[in-house]
Protein backbone atom coordinates (compact mmCIF):
# COMPACT_ATOMS: atom_id res chain seq x y z
CA UNK A 1 0.00 0.00 0.00
CA UNK A 2 1.17 3.57 -0.71
CA UNK A 3 1.75 6.41 1.67
CA UNK A 4 -1.64 7.64 2.95
CA UNK A 5 -0.58 11.26 2.71
CA UNK A 6 0.40 10.66 -0.91
CA UNK A 7 -3.02 9.15 -1.58
CA UNK A 8 -4.68 12.23 -0.08
CA UNK A 9 -3.08 14.45 -2.69
CA UNK A 10 -5.69 15.64 -5.18
CA UNK A 11 -5.74 18.98 -6.97
CA UNK A 12 -8.02 17.97 -9.83
CA UNK A 13 -10.99 20.23 -10.68
CA UNK A 14 -14.27 19.44 -8.95
CA UNK A 15 -16.45 16.92 -10.75
CA UNK A 16 -19.45 19.14 -9.95
CA UNK A 17 -19.91 21.74 -12.73
CA UNK A 18 -21.83 24.03 -10.36
CA UNK A 19 -18.90 24.06 -7.94
CA UNK A 20 -16.45 24.69 -10.79
CA UNK A 21 -18.48 27.66 -12.04
CA UNK A 22 -18.61 29.09 -8.52
CA UNK A 23 -14.84 28.88 -8.18
CA UNK A 24 -14.33 30.25 -11.67
CA UNK A 25 -16.42 33.32 -10.85
CA UNK A 26 -14.25 33.95 -7.80
CA UNK A 27 -11.13 33.50 -9.90
CA UNK A 28 -12.39 36.02 -12.48
CA UNK A 29 -12.97 38.52 -9.69
CA UNK A 30 -9.29 38.55 -8.73
CA UNK A 31 -8.39 39.63 -12.28
CA UNK A 32 -10.95 42.42 -11.85
CA UNK A 33 -9.34 43.26 -8.48
CA UNK A 34 -5.67 43.43 -9.45
CA UNK A 35 -5.79 44.86 -12.99
CA UNK A 36 -6.30 48.39 -11.67
CA UNK A 37 -2.76 48.32 -10.27
CA UNK A 38 -1.17 47.74 -13.68
CA UNK A 39 -3.60 49.93 -15.63
CA UNK A 40 -3.85 53.02 -13.42
CA UNK A 41 -0.78 52.89 -11.18
CA UNK A 42 1.96 51.38 -13.35
CA UNK A 43 0.86 52.43 -16.86
CA UNK A 44 -0.44 55.95 -16.25
CA UNK A 45 0.10 57.58 -12.86
CA UNK A 46 3.18 56.45 -10.92
CA UNK A 47 5.82 57.50 -13.47
CA UNK A 48 4.92 61.22 -13.59
CA UNK A 49 4.24 61.22 -9.84
CA UNK A 50 7.64 59.77 -8.89
CA UNK A 51 9.44 61.99 -11.40
CA UNK A 52 7.79 65.06 -9.93
CA UNK A 53 8.70 64.11 -6.35
CA UNK A 54 12.29 63.36 -7.36
CA UNK A 55 12.65 66.57 -9.36
CA UNK A 56 11.40 68.67 -6.45
CA UNK A 57 13.85 66.87 -4.15
CA UNK A 58 16.65 67.64 -6.62
CA UNK A 59 15.83 71.36 -6.56
CA UNK A 60 13.65 71.77 -9.66
CA UNK A 61 10.20 73.36 -9.21
CA UNK A 62 8.49 70.47 -11.01
CA UNK A 63 9.05 67.68 -13.56
CA UNK A 64 8.49 70.03 -16.49
CA UNK A 65 11.50 72.08 -15.38
CA UNK A 66 13.67 69.05 -14.67
CA UNK A 67 15.73 68.93 -17.88
CA UNK A 68 19.08 70.02 -16.41
CA UNK A 69 21.40 66.98 -16.75
CA UNK A 70 23.28 68.05 -13.61
CA UNK A 71 20.25 67.37 -11.39
CA UNK A 72 20.57 64.15 -9.39
CA UNK A 73 18.94 62.15 -6.63
CA UNK A 74 20.43 59.41 -4.45
CA UNK A 75 17.76 56.70 -4.10
CA UNK A 76 19.91 54.59 -1.75
CA UNK A 77 20.77 57.58 0.43
CA UNK A 78 24.40 57.57 -0.66
CA UNK A 79 26.26 59.56 -3.27
CA UNK A 80 27.80 56.32 -4.53
CA UNK A 81 24.68 55.84 -6.62
CA UNK A 82 23.01 58.88 -8.14
CA UNK A 83 20.40 59.17 -10.88
CA UNK A 84 18.78 61.93 -12.84
CA UNK A 85 15.31 62.44 -11.29
CA UNK A 86 13.58 61.41 -14.53
CA UNK A 87 15.50 58.12 -14.49
CA UNK A 88 14.10 57.12 -11.10
CA UNK A 89 10.92 55.46 -12.39
CA UNK A 90 12.56 53.17 -15.00
CA UNK A 91 15.28 52.32 -12.47
CA UNK A 92 12.69 51.31 -9.86
CA UNK A 93 10.82 49.27 -12.47
CA UNK A 94 14.06 47.43 -13.30
CA UNK A 95 14.67 46.71 -9.60
CA UNK A 96 11.12 45.40 -9.19
CA UNK A 97 11.52 43.08 -12.20
CA UNK A 98 14.85 41.75 -10.90
CA UNK A 99 13.34 41.10 -7.47
CA UNK A 100 10.51 39.18 -9.10
CA UNK A 101 12.92 37.07 -11.12
CA UNK A 102 14.75 36.15 -7.90
CA UNK A 103 11.67 35.58 -5.73
CA UNK A 104 9.17 34.02 -8.12
CA UNK A 105 10.75 30.52 -8.36
CA UNK A 106 11.11 30.22 -4.58
CA UNK A 107 7.57 31.45 -4.03
CA UNK A 108 6.23 29.02 -6.63
CA UNK A 109 7.92 26.04 -4.97
CA UNK A 110 6.71 27.12 -1.52
CA UNK A 111 3.12 27.42 -2.72
CA UNK A 112 3.27 23.95 -4.30
CA UNK A 113 4.43 22.60 -0.92
CA UNK A 114 1.54 24.29 0.88
CA UNK A 115 -2.00 23.05 1.45
CA UNK A 116 -3.27 26.61 1.87
CA UNK A 117 -3.01 28.25 -1.53
CA UNK A 118 -5.93 30.58 -0.70
CA UNK A 119 -3.95 32.08 2.19
CA UNK A 120 -0.98 32.72 -0.06
CA UNK A 121 -3.14 34.55 -2.59
CA UNK A 122 -5.00 36.53 0.08
CA UNK A 123 -1.96 37.75 2.01
CA UNK A 124 0.14 38.55 -1.04
CA UNK A 125 -2.75 40.53 -2.52
CA UNK A 126 -3.56 42.25 0.76
CA UNK A 127 0.00 43.39 1.43
CA UNK A 128 0.32 44.51 -2.20
CA UNK A 129 -2.90 46.51 -1.99
CA UNK A 130 -1.87 48.06 1.34
CA UNK A 131 1.45 49.10 -0.20
CA UNK A 132 -0.51 50.76 -3.01
CA UNK A 133 -2.82 52.45 -0.51
CA UNK A 134 0.27 53.64 1.35
CA UNK A 135 1.26 55.72 -1.67
CA UNK A 136 -1.48 58.14 -0.61
CA UNK A 137 0.61 59.06 2.42
CA UNK A 138 3.94 59.20 0.51
CA UNK A 139 3.92 62.90 -0.35
CA UNK A 140 7.00 64.02 1.57
CA UNK A 141 9.91 63.15 -0.72
CA UNK A 142 10.39 60.30 -3.15
CA UNK A 143 12.04 57.69 -0.91
CA UNK A 144 8.93 56.27 0.76
CA UNK A 145 6.94 56.36 -2.51
CA UNK A 146 9.78 54.52 -4.28
CA UNK A 147 9.92 51.79 -1.61
CA UNK A 148 6.14 51.30 -1.63
CA UNK A 149 6.01 51.14 -5.42
CA UNK A 150 8.74 48.48 -5.63
CA UNK A 151 7.07 46.48 -2.85
CA UNK A 152 3.62 46.69 -4.44
CA UNK A 153 5.06 45.72 -7.83
CA UNK A 154 6.84 42.70 -6.34
CA UNK A 155 3.78 41.53 -4.40
CA UNK A 156 1.57 41.97 -7.46
CA UNK A 157 3.84 39.65 -9.48
CA UNK A 158 3.98 37.07 -6.69
CA UNK A 159 0.19 37.07 -6.31
CA UNK A 160 -0.25 36.49 -10.05
CA UNK A 161 1.80 33.28 -9.82
CA UNK A 162 -0.56 31.91 -7.16
CA UNK A 163 -3.60 33.17 -9.06
CA UNK A 164 -2.51 31.46 -12.29
CA UNK A 165 -1.76 28.25 -10.41
CA UNK A 166 -5.48 27.96 -9.58
CA UNK A 167 -6.40 27.75 -13.29
CA UNK A 168 -5.78 23.98 -13.75
CA UNK A 169 -7.57 23.32 -10.44
CA UNK A 170 -10.84 25.11 -11.23
CA UNK A 171 -11.34 24.13 -14.88
CA UNK A 172 -11.21 20.97 -16.95
CA UNK A 173 -8.90 20.80 -19.96
CA UNK A 174 -11.80 21.66 -22.28
CA UNK A 175 -12.85 24.64 -20.14
CA UNK A 176 -9.36 26.11 -19.84
CA UNK A 177 -9.49 28.48 -22.84
CA UNK A 178 -12.88 29.90 -21.89
CA UNK A 179 -11.92 30.43 -18.26
CA UNK A 180 -8.57 32.07 -19.05
CA UNK A 181 -10.10 34.36 -21.68
CA UNK A 182 -12.98 35.37 -19.40
CA UNK A 183 -10.64 36.23 -16.53
CA UNK A 184 -8.43 38.32 -18.79
CA UNK A 185 -11.39 40.11 -20.36
CA UNK A 186 -12.98 40.96 -17.01
CA UNK A 187 -9.62 42.25 -15.81
CA UNK A 188 -9.41 44.63 -18.76
CA UNK A 189 -12.93 45.88 -18.07
CA UNK A 190 -12.26 46.52 -14.38
CA UNK A 191 -9.01 48.33 -15.16
CA UNK A 192 -10.70 50.45 -17.83
CA UNK A 193 -13.60 51.52 -15.61
CA UNK A 194 -11.42 52.71 -12.74
CA UNK A 195 -8.91 54.28 -15.14
CA UNK A 196 -11.71 56.33 -16.69
CA UNK A 197 -12.60 57.64 -13.22
CA UNK A 198 -8.94 58.38 -12.48
CA UNK A 199 -8.41 60.26 -15.72
CA UNK A 200 -11.49 62.34 -14.97
CA UNK A 201 -10.02 63.07 -11.55
CA UNK A 202 -6.63 64.07 -12.95
CA UNK A 203 -8.04 66.19 -15.77
CA UNK A 204 -10.51 67.92 -13.43
CA UNK A 205 -8.04 68.40 -10.56
CA UNK A 206 -7.96 72.19 -10.90
CA UNK A 207 -11.73 72.53 -10.87
CA UNK A 208 -11.84 70.32 -7.77
CA UNK A 209 -9.32 72.58 -6.04
CA UNK A 210 -6.58 69.95 -5.79
CA UNK A 211 -3.19 69.61 -7.46
CA UNK A 212 -2.14 66.94 -9.95
CA UNK A 213 -0.09 65.11 -7.30
CA UNK A 214 -3.04 65.11 -4.89
CA UNK A 215 -5.26 63.68 -7.63
CA UNK A 216 -2.70 60.92 -8.27
CA UNK A 217 -2.51 60.12 -4.53
CA UNK A 218 -6.30 59.82 -4.33
CA UNK A 219 -6.18 57.50 -7.34
CA UNK A 220 -3.49 55.36 -5.66
CA UNK A 221 -5.66 55.04 -2.55
CA UNK A 222 -8.70 54.01 -4.58
CA UNK A 223 -6.62 51.35 -6.39
CA UNK A 224 -5.45 49.91 -3.07
CA UNK A 225 -8.98 49.80 -1.68
CA UNK A 226 -10.36 48.30 -4.91
CA UNK A 227 -7.63 45.63 -5.02
CA UNK A 228 -8.11 44.65 -1.35
CA UNK A 229 -11.91 44.74 -1.33
CA UNK A 230 -12.45 42.62 -4.42
CA UNK A 231 -9.71 40.19 -3.34
CA UNK A 232 -11.76 39.33 -0.25
CA UNK A 233 -14.72 38.50 -2.47
CA UNK A 234 -12.54 36.63 -4.98
CA UNK A 235 -10.83 34.31 -2.51
CA UNK A 236 -13.98 33.23 -0.68
CA UNK A 237 -15.36 30.80 -3.36
CA UNK A 238 -11.97 29.17 -4.06
CA UNK A 239 -11.10 25.82 -2.49
CA UNK A 240 -7.72 24.66 -1.24
CA UNK A 241 -6.38 21.68 -3.14
CA UNK A 242 -2.86 20.25 -3.06
CA UNK A 243 -0.70 17.89 -5.02
CA UNK A 244 1.77 15.17 -4.10
CA UNK A 245 4.52 17.64 -3.17
CA UNK A 246 2.35 19.27 -0.48
CA UNK A 247 1.19 15.86 0.76
CA UNK A 248 4.76 14.62 1.18
CA UNK A 249 5.81 17.78 2.99
CA UNK A 250 2.69 17.81 5.18
CA UNK A 251 1.93 21.32 3.93
CA UNK A 252 4.86 23.05 5.66
CA UNK A 253 6.91 24.88 3.01
CA UNK A 254 10.54 25.75 3.69
CA UNK A 255 12.72 28.20 1.77
CA UNK A 256 15.74 25.89 1.56
CA UNK A 257 13.66 22.97 0.40
CA UNK A 258 11.88 25.24 -2.09
CA UNK A 259 15.18 26.30 -3.65
CA UNK A 260 16.27 22.68 -3.97
CA UNK A 261 12.88 21.68 -5.36
CA UNK A 262 13.05 24.40 -7.99
CA UNK A 263 16.48 23.13 -9.03
CA UNK A 264 15.02 19.66 -9.44
CA UNK A 265 12.16 21.10 -11.48
CA UNK A 266 14.57 22.80 -13.89
CA UNK A 267 16.38 19.50 -14.41
CA UNK A 268 13.10 17.65 -14.72
CA UNK A 269 11.90 20.05 -17.45
CA UNK A 270 14.29 18.38 -19.87
CA UNK A 271 11.74 15.56 -19.99
CA UNK A 272 9.21 18.02 -21.41
CA UNK A 273 10.79 19.60 -24.50
CA UNK A 274 7.47 20.96 -25.76
CA UNK A 275 6.92 22.84 -22.51
CA UNK A 276 10.37 24.41 -22.91
CA UNK A 277 9.71 25.19 -26.57
CA UNK A 278 6.43 26.91 -25.70
CA UNK A 279 8.14 29.02 -23.02
CA UNK A 280 10.77 30.11 -25.54
CA UNK A 281 8.05 31.00 -28.05
CA UNK A 282 6.22 32.99 -25.37
CA UNK A 283 9.37 34.90 -24.41
CA UNK A 284 9.84 36.11 -27.98
CA UNK A 285 6.30 36.97 -29.02
CA UNK A 286 5.48 38.44 -25.60
CA UNK A 287 8.64 40.53 -25.90
CA UNK A 288 7.21 41.98 -29.10
CA UNK A 289 3.83 42.62 -27.47
CA UNK A 290 5.32 44.32 -24.41
CA UNK A 291 7.72 46.46 -26.45
CA UNK A 292 4.94 47.56 -28.82
CA UNK A 293 2.82 48.71 -25.88
CA UNK A 294 5.69 50.22 -23.88
CA UNK A 295 7.03 52.36 -26.74
CA UNK A 296 3.73 53.38 -28.30
CA UNK A 297 3.70 56.59 -26.22
CA UNK A 298 7.09 57.99 -27.27
CA UNK A 299 6.38 56.91 -30.86
CA UNK A 300 3.11 58.87 -30.78
CA UNK A 301 4.53 62.02 -29.21
CA UNK A 302 7.93 62.16 -30.92
CA UNK A 303 7.33 60.65 -34.37
CA UNK A 304 3.64 61.39 -34.87
CA UNK A 305 3.46 64.70 -32.97
CA UNK A 306 0.34 63.74 -31.00
CA UNK A 307 -0.71 65.35 -27.71
CA UNK A 308 -0.96 63.69 -24.28
CA UNK A 309 -4.77 63.78 -24.26
CA UNK A 310 -4.82 61.69 -27.45
CA UNK A 311 -2.64 59.09 -25.73
CA UNK A 312 -5.00 58.97 -22.75
CA UNK A 313 -8.02 58.46 -24.99
CA UNK A 314 -6.17 55.74 -26.92
CA UNK A 315 -5.22 53.90 -23.71
CA UNK A 316 -8.87 53.85 -22.69
CA UNK A 317 -9.89 52.65 -26.15
CA UNK A 318 -7.35 49.82 -25.96
CA UNK A 319 -8.61 48.75 -22.51
CA UNK A 320 -12.28 48.63 -23.50
CA UNK A 321 -11.62 47.01 -26.88
CA UNK A 322 -9.31 44.44 -25.24
CA UNK A 323 -12.25 43.39 -23.05
CA UNK A 324 -14.28 42.46 -26.13
CA UNK A 325 -11.21 41.29 -28.04
CA UNK A 326 -10.42 38.65 -25.44
CA UNK A 327 -13.89 37.12 -25.79
CA UNK A 328 -13.78 37.42 -29.58
CA UNK A 329 -10.50 35.52 -29.89
CA UNK A 330 -11.79 32.96 -27.39
CA UNK A 331 -14.80 32.41 -29.65
CA UNK A 332 -12.62 32.18 -32.75
CA UNK A 333 -10.43 29.58 -31.04
CA UNK A 334 -13.41 27.22 -30.89
CA UNK A 335 -13.32 27.01 -34.67
CA UNK A 336 -9.63 27.50 -35.54
CA UNK A 337 -8.20 25.79 -32.47
CA UNK A 338 -6.25 27.54 -29.70
CA UNK A 339 -2.80 27.23 -31.23
CA UNK A 340 -3.92 28.41 -34.68
CA UNK A 341 -5.74 31.37 -33.12
CA UNK A 342 -2.61 32.52 -31.29
CA UNK A 343 -0.58 32.08 -34.47
CA UNK A 344 -3.16 34.18 -36.35
CA UNK A 345 -2.95 36.86 -33.65
CA UNK A 346 0.84 37.02 -34.11
CA UNK A 347 0.30 37.59 -37.84
CA UNK A 348 -2.05 40.43 -36.89
CA UNK A 349 0.56 41.89 -34.52
CA UNK A 350 3.13 41.82 -37.31
CA UNK A 351 0.71 43.60 -39.65
CA UNK A 352 -0.03 46.25 -37.00
CA UNK A 353 3.61 47.16 -36.34
CA UNK A 354 4.27 47.18 -40.09
CA UNK A 355 1.34 49.57 -40.59
CA UNK A 356 2.64 51.78 -37.76
CA UNK A 357 5.74 52.49 -39.84
CA UNK A 358 3.58 54.21 -42.45
CA UNK A 359 1.35 56.23 -40.11
CA UNK A 360 1.35 59.91 -41.18
CA UNK A 361 2.32 62.62 -38.71
CA UNK A 362 -0.58 64.11 -36.76
CA UNK A 363 -3.25 61.69 -38.01
CA UNK A 364 -5.36 61.08 -34.89
CA UNK A 365 -8.04 58.79 -36.42
CA UNK A 366 -5.46 56.36 -37.82
CA UNK A 367 -3.58 56.27 -34.51
CA UNK A 368 -6.78 55.49 -32.59
CA UNK A 369 -7.63 52.86 -35.23
CA UNK A 370 -4.23 51.34 -34.50
CA UNK A 371 -5.21 51.27 -30.83
CA UNK A 372 -8.42 49.43 -31.72
CA UNK A 373 -6.39 46.84 -33.63
CA UNK A 374 -4.03 46.37 -30.68
CA UNK A 375 -6.96 45.98 -28.31
CA UNK A 376 -8.53 43.29 -30.48
CA UNK A 377 -5.47 41.03 -30.39
CA UNK A 378 -3.92 42.00 -27.04
CA UNK A 379 -6.20 40.14 -24.63
CA UNK A 380 -6.58 37.05 -26.81
CA UNK A 381 -2.85 36.60 -27.37
CA UNK A 382 -2.06 36.70 -23.65
CA UNK A 383 -5.06 34.81 -22.28
CA UNK A 384 -4.85 31.94 -24.76
CA UNK A 385 -1.09 31.69 -24.21
CA UNK A 386 -1.76 31.28 -20.48
CA UNK A 387 -4.35 28.60 -21.19
CA UNK A 388 -2.02 26.70 -23.53
CA UNK A 389 0.81 26.79 -21.02
CA UNK A 390 -1.44 25.49 -18.23
CA UNK A 391 -1.97 22.34 -20.32
CA UNK A 392 1.80 21.71 -20.41
CA UNK A 393 2.34 21.70 -16.62
CA UNK A 394 2.78 18.48 -14.58
CA UNK A 395 0.15 18.09 -11.85
CA UNK A 396 1.18 19.35 -8.42
CA UNK A 397 3.76 21.81 -9.77
CA UNK A 398 1.41 24.50 -11.05
CA UNK A 399 2.85 27.38 -9.01
CA UNK A 400 6.46 26.49 -9.81
CA UNK A 401 5.82 26.30 -13.52
CA UNK A 402 3.71 29.45 -13.51
CA UNK A 403 6.56 31.21 -11.72
CA UNK A 404 8.64 30.44 -14.83
CA UNK A 405 5.82 31.78 -16.97
CA UNK A 406 5.72 34.97 -14.90
CA UNK A 407 9.52 35.32 -15.11
CA UNK A 408 9.22 35.00 -18.88
CA UNK A 409 6.55 37.69 -18.84
CA UNK A 410 8.46 40.06 -16.56
CA UNK A 411 11.87 39.45 -18.08
CA UNK A 412 10.82 39.37 -21.70
CA UNK A 413 11.01 43.16 -22.05
CA UNK A 414 14.80 43.05 -22.22
CA UNK A 415 15.41 41.96 -25.82
CA UNK A 416 12.65 44.15 -27.20
CA UNK A 417 13.88 47.16 -25.26
CA UNK A 418 17.44 46.53 -26.43
CA UNK A 419 16.30 46.29 -30.05
CA UNK A 420 14.30 49.50 -29.77
CA UNK A 421 17.22 51.29 -28.08
CA UNK A 422 19.62 50.32 -30.88
CA UNK A 423 17.15 51.26 -33.62
CA UNK A 424 16.38 54.65 -32.06
CA UNK A 425 20.10 55.33 -31.59
CA UNK A 426 20.77 54.61 -35.27
CA UNK A 427 17.77 56.41 -36.76
CA UNK A 428 16.83 59.03 -34.17
CA UNK A 429 13.16 57.99 -34.19
CA UNK A 430 10.80 55.15 -33.32
CA UNK A 431 9.46 54.19 -36.76
CA UNK A 432 12.19 51.70 -37.62
CA UNK A 433 12.27 50.56 -34.00
CA UNK A 434 8.57 49.65 -34.01
CA UNK A 435 8.96 47.96 -37.41
CA UNK A 436 11.84 45.85 -36.11
CA UNK A 437 9.48 44.14 -33.64
CA UNK A 438 8.17 42.03 -36.54
CA UNK A 439 11.20 39.80 -35.93
CA UNK A 440 9.93 38.91 -32.44
CA UNK A 441 6.47 37.94 -33.68
CA UNK A 442 8.03 35.94 -36.51
CA UNK A 443 10.48 34.05 -34.29
CA UNK A 444 7.90 33.48 -31.55
CA UNK A 445 5.42 32.26 -34.15
CA UNK A 446 7.88 29.78 -35.66
CA UNK A 447 8.73 28.36 -32.22
CA UNK A 448 5.05 28.11 -31.32
CA UNK A 449 4.29 26.42 -34.65
CA UNK A 450 6.98 23.84 -33.90
CA UNK A 451 5.55 23.16 -30.41
CA UNK A 452 3.68 19.83 -30.49
CA UNK A 453 0.89 20.61 -28.04
CA UNK A 454 -0.78 17.19 -28.03
CA UNK A 455 2.54 15.40 -27.47
CA UNK A 456 3.51 17.87 -24.74
CA UNK A 457 0.18 17.53 -22.90
CA UNK A 458 0.39 13.74 -22.91
CA UNK A 459 4.02 13.85 -21.72
CA UNK A 460 3.13 15.79 -18.53
CA UNK A 461 0.19 13.46 -17.83
CA UNK A 462 -2.70 15.82 -18.56
CA UNK A 463 -5.90 15.17 -20.47
CA UNK A 464 -5.80 16.40 -24.07
CA UNK A 465 -8.58 18.94 -24.72
CA UNK A 466 -10.81 18.53 -27.74
CA UNK A 467 -9.89 21.97 -29.02
CA UNK A 468 -6.18 22.49 -29.63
Amino acid sequence: MGDPTEAAADNAPSSDPVQRRREQRGWYLYDWANSVFITSVVTVLIGPYLSNLACVSAGAPDAASCLDPSLTVAPLGTELLTLHPNALYPALTTVAILLQIVCLPVLGAMVDQSRHKKRWLFWLALTGSLSTLGLYFADDGYMLASLLFVLANLLYGLSIVVYNAFLPEISTSDERDRVSVTGWGIGYLGGALLLAAHLGLVVGADSLGIGADDAARIAFASCGIWWAGFTVLAVKPLRDRFGAMAARGRGRPRVGRSVREFGHTLKDMRRYPNTILFLLAFIFFNDGVQAAIRYAAPFATQDLGLQQDILIVTILVIQFVAFGGAFLTGWISRFLGTKNTVLASLVAWGALVAAAYFLPVGNVPLFIAMGVGIGLVLGGTQSLARSMYSQLIPKGKEAEYFSLFQISDRGSTFLGSLTVTIAVSLTGGYRVAILSLIAFFLLGGVLLWRTRMREGIVAVGNEVPKNL
